[in-house]
């Protein structure tokens, strides 16, 4: 025990300098310093029971807190998470992957062993910074103790920088443990990505004015920018007379979906998918996942279709067609920019002739959608769309945090979810969902007027990180998680379908069921939650309705028909 001022002080005053309130997770020997630096500041830490689970409570919690940021300025919207080493980090990177394909502004630290004692290859060794780069804005390691305040202060700067997302730096023992007389560097101020080159925003107007057909196709970079910026997409809407589809792969409330001009999400089938996006002139806005899980035979646009892309991320822009105008800055920002100039040069009757098309095309998708998720036959069991309608009723306001897999669309198209109300696991591999609802209920218990969480997770994902729920229970969380249960990996059985054809009876599904099944209520319990399994549509509505009016966390594990 020492009175002298430390590299891991200095690690921690900078974070409460910078806002911070909680640090996530799971520590080992090289992390001791910050751990005790930790207990004594007013950062709270949140333990996870594995690294992956600590890196996706920060993700989740980054992600409800940057909705909070958009209405407070004084808010600090990124998770920062701490690791343990080269296999900590390993373990971690499955949820830094999800964290750079959602955007979360993360800072995520590991210890590491000390500079003067790598070259004996001590177990744990690691290229740390190597290992976190392809999945980081930025990944680095300090050196020495002197480099530390201002590579925090880009850490913090990079990761919340638009377009956002996850940076990574490594604190040796030694620097850690460095004596130093160095304070945290004052932050400043962020920037948004700028309202755009105002002669591709004329070019946009135009092309959107001469159109026959115009479609916006919005991303999540438009939900990623705040509630403003989803209001000026329905401006934009609103002026070009356009029909609006979500991304591929949405994963946030970009539109409202009860606008009469919104359509429908893009489908993951290649067919739908190009025969919504096959008209004269589109608009990508803000797009990042808009393509299918696997290889198209066919262009999902026409290399004729008009193309305008807007993003705050330049890689975006004109990546996977060519953009026939560009314009990168902020996208709320850039499409007021755009309906402001579309106004000027289309006529009402012009934009109600488009509407006709609209609400034609809309009553097509809402036709052949209407019974997404539902079941027949005599199963009791739950089909998608009663778990989901059932949930609607009961917490149709509450913060959702969706890792269904195959039961995300039937919520997607039943349920109409408003802006800032939902997120969902953008980068597609399992184990993101429920760490990140357990990271969203810190965030929301921060919140003057903090809504009921809801994890919507499917069996095989919820079986990635179980021991999730211990984090939510330790904490005493207001969280509720709703298993959808089929007790198989549908999802796998659908794909191959897809891909090789044929009907199920033709596929043995090698390692796609859970037989046995495992009791999901039990392993909750055994991790500090109360829990009930939900047999029959009638139960859910019951069940859902004393979890939410209990705190604490709730698992119900509701058995769904495939």
């Amino acid at each position: 025990m020492t009175d002298d001022y430390t590299g891991a002080d200095l690690f921690t005053d900078a974070l409460e300098t910078y806002g911070v309130d909680y640090v996530f997770g799971n520590p080992g020997t090289t992390e001791l310093p910050i751990m005790d630096a930790i207990g004594d500041s007013d950062l709270e830490y949140r333990l996870g029971l594995h690294e992956d689970i600590a890196v996706g409570m920060a993700g989740g919690y980054a992600q409800r807190r940057r909705y909070h940021a958009h209405h407070d300025d004084s808010i600090t919207p990124v998770g920062v998470a701490n690791l343990h080493i080269a296999p900590g980090l390993a373990h971690g990177l499955g949820n830094l992957y999800a964290a750079k394909i959602t955007g979360a502004p993360l800072v995520v630290t590991a210890g590491n062993h000390s500079t003067d004692f790598r070259h004996e290859e001590p177990i744990l060794s690691g290229r740390l910074a190597d290992m976190a780069r392809e999945y980081c804005k930025w990944s680095d390691e300090v050196l020495d103790v002197s480099a530390l305040p201002t590579m925090l202060r880009r850490a913090f700067r990079v990761a919340m920088t638009p377009p956002t997302g996850p940076v990574f730096l490594g604190l040796p023992l030694d620097v850690m443990l460095a004596e130093t007389d160095a304070e945290p560097e004052r932050l400043g101020p962020i920037p948004n990505a700028g309202s755009g080159d105002p002669g591709q925003l004329e070019r946009a107007a135009e092309l959107l004015a001469e159109a026959d057909d115009p479609v916006i196709v919005v991303g999540d970079h438009v939900a990623r920018s705040g509630a403003d910026a989803v209001a000026a997409a329905v401006d934009l809407a609103e002026a070009t007379g356009a029909r609006v589809h979500g991304e591929i792969l949405a994963c946030e409330v970009d539109f409202p979906t009860d606008h009469e001009q919104w359509v429908s999400y893009l489908p993951t089938n290649e067919e739908l998918a190009a025969m919504l996006m096959d008209t004269d002139t589109i608009l990508f806005a803000g797009c990042s996942t808009n393509t299918t899980l696997t290889r198209h035979e066919e262009a999902l646009v026409d290399p004729d279709t008009t193309c305008i892309h807007l993003s705050d991320d330049s890689w975006q822009v004109g990546k996977n067609q060519p953009a026939d105008a560009a314009v990168i800055g902020d996208p709320g920002l850039v499409m007021q920019g755009i309906a402001e100039r579309v106004q000027t040069k289309l006529s009402e009757d012009v934009v109600a002739d488009r509407l006709e098309g609209v609400a034609e095309v809309k009553e097509m998708v809402e036709s052949q959608m209407a019974g997404y998720g539902e079941a027949d036959g005599d199963d009791p069991r739950a089909s998608k769309a009663q778990l989901v309608d059932a949930m609607e009723r009961v917490a149709g306001d509450a913060a959702i945090v969706d890792e269904g897999v195959t039961s995300k669309y039937a919520m997607l198209t039943r349920w109409d979810l408003g802006p800032e109300q939902y997120i969902s696991n953008k980068g597609g591999g399992l184990g993101y969902g429920l760490p990140a609802a357990v990271g969203a209920a810190v965030a929301e218990e921060q919140h003057d007027d903090p809504r009921d969480v809801v994890g919507f997770i499917g069996d095989g994902s919820y079986q990635y990180y179980p021991h999730s729920i211990y984090s939510a229970a330790r904490y005493d969380l207001d969280l509720t998680v709703v298993i959808s249960d089929n007790r198989n990996y549908r999802i796998l059985k659908d794909n191959t379908l897809a891909i090789m054809g044929g009907e199920e009876d033709d596929y043995d599904f090698v390692g796609m069921d859970f037989e046995p099944n495992v009791d999901l209520v039990k392993n909750a319990e055994s991790h500090g939650a109360r829990a009930e399994l939900v047999e029959t549509p009638d139960g859910i509505e019951g069940a859902l309705e004393a979890a939410l009016d209990r705190s604490g966390p709730d698992v119900l594990d509701v058995l769904v028909q495939d």
